[in-house]
């Protein structure tokens, strides 16, 4: 029987014996699931230092972030509904520009994406911890990351309905921060001057770097393809979840940083680790404890997710036969891959212990531009092949295309702005 992509039972792909990952995630979980990676550190870590880098036009840094990530959502919708498989990238590129290595190289980006950026949210669940208690930041860290580990290795349908429910506390926070924030939108027409930014070339230059900074936070929505193997009807439901999360996080964040930078100065937003419970505790006069508990989940959520692809990544690429067969073994009990699991946690770990946030950040976004523009590459060159396949909801060719330039142009940028800071020989 012709079946949708995606469709086949995951143990059709599998080795001879081998034990398959299982199919549980529905559209509500898995859009939550990815609300949960793309809300988590990014808006409550991070506009702070977005702030730091475009002022006042801050919003518009988190527009032009959201309009970059949009172009290759889109791309990605398409592609998950014609190869909904874990190692989601690494495949498509495979597919796309059919060079092995290559494939393999987009693959370890991948999972060098996912435990680069856990890294940085565990180090982001420090300054909101610091709210409650004094602890040693590398205390906090390797017991945040131990915890998470274990969990992700626990099950994918525990693991996701664990994260959902965070995600539904993190939407409840980010609609709170909105609401005692209302004040500052109810003057929005007033103070509307403030942030249209200038034809400047150097202002400009500060909004751009910091959309390059807003970008980390709508990270999120290319891990969902990552699960594709664990995903009901995954032709149909992974498209739809990531345009729903996609959406959702853009008009959240874009509220957010308004209320952020009509209620603060943006050198106080930019000097501390914890600005949302800043602005907590600057609009109601009490302190910040309700906002800054929900943002530890939040982070927390974050982290966890981002375990849990990085090691869906390594398992995939194993039983593509681009990695040992060790990482594409999975537990009886657990029904899931556990030796994947330990190495992702291991290697965050190390991460999040050795380097600061905002280096973490920075270098999560360049990495997954790097991939977004492969990724929107080889959609063009399948879409040339197989216009227009049965079954698959498919975008203009002008999209990926526009995916690929916008994501080439931001890593150009970076890369000037990275060799202009180094000191010459």
């Amino acid at each position: 029987m012709n079946r949708p992509p995606g469709e086949e039972d995951a143990v059709s792909r599998a080795p001879a014996g081998a034990i398959a990952l299982k199919r549980s995630l529905t559209l509500g979980l898995l859009t939550l699931y990815g609300l949960g990676t793309i809300l988590g550190a990014g808006i409550y870590v991070l506009v702070g230092r977005v702030a730091a880098t475009a002022g006042m036009y801050a919003p518009l840094a988190f527009v032009i972030a959201a309009l970059l990530a949009g172009l290759t959502g889109l791309s990605y919708a398409e592609l998950s509904a014609r190869l909904p498989k874990s190692a989601g990238e690494a495949v498509y590129v495979q597919e796309g520009l059919r060079r092995r290595w290559l494939s393999v190289v987009v693959g370890l980006l991948i999972v060098l994406t996912g435990v680069v950026s856990a890294a940085t949210i565990a180090n982001g669940f420090v300054g909101y911890l610091h709210v409650f208690v004094a602890v040693p930041d590398g205390l906090a860290v390797v017991v945040l990351v131990l915890l998470l580990g274990a969990l992700a290795a626990w099950g994918i349908t525990e693991s996701v309905v664990a994260a959902s429910l965070v995600t539904l506390v993190e939407l409840g926070g980010l609609a709170f921060i909105i609401y005692i924030g209302g004040a500052g939108l109810v003057d929005l027409p007033a103070r509307w001057p403030e942030l249209v930014p200038p034809p400047a070339a150097g202002v400009w230059h500060g909004i751009l770097l910091g959309a390059f900074l807003a970008f980390y936070a709508f990270i999120g929505f290319e891990d969902m393809v990552n699960v594709a193997e664990e995903v009901k009807e995954p032709g149909r439901t992974l498209p739809l979840a990531i345009l729903i999360a996609i959406v959702v996080s853009t008009v959240l964040y874009l509220l957010v940083a308004l209320v952020a930078v009509l209620a603060l100065p943006p050198a106080e937003l930019a000097a501390s680790r914890a600005p949302l419970a800043l602005i907590y505790e600057r609009a109601t006069g009490s302190p910040p404890t309700l906002i800054a508990l929900v943002s530890l989940f939040a982070v927390v959520n974050g982290a966890l997710i981002q375990i849990i692809m990085s090691s869906r990544v390594l398992y995939g690429m194993s039983r593509e036969g681009w990695l040992p067969e060790a990482l594409g073994k999975v537990s009886p009990v657990t029904r899931t891959p556990l030796a994947a699991t330990a190495l992702v946690g291991a290697t965050v770990l190390v991460l999040a212990v050795a380097l600061p946030i905002v280096t973490l950040a920075k270098a999560t976004s360049l990495i997954v531009l790097i991939v977004f523009a492969l990724v929107n590459l080889a959609l063009v060159r399948i879409k040339r092949r197989d216009p227009r396949p049965a079954g698959v909801r498919v975008f203009p060719l002008a999209i990926p295309l526009a995916g690929f330039l916008a994501s080439t142009g931001f890593v150009a940028l970076q890369l000037a702005e990275l060799l202009a800071g180094l000191p010459l020989p």
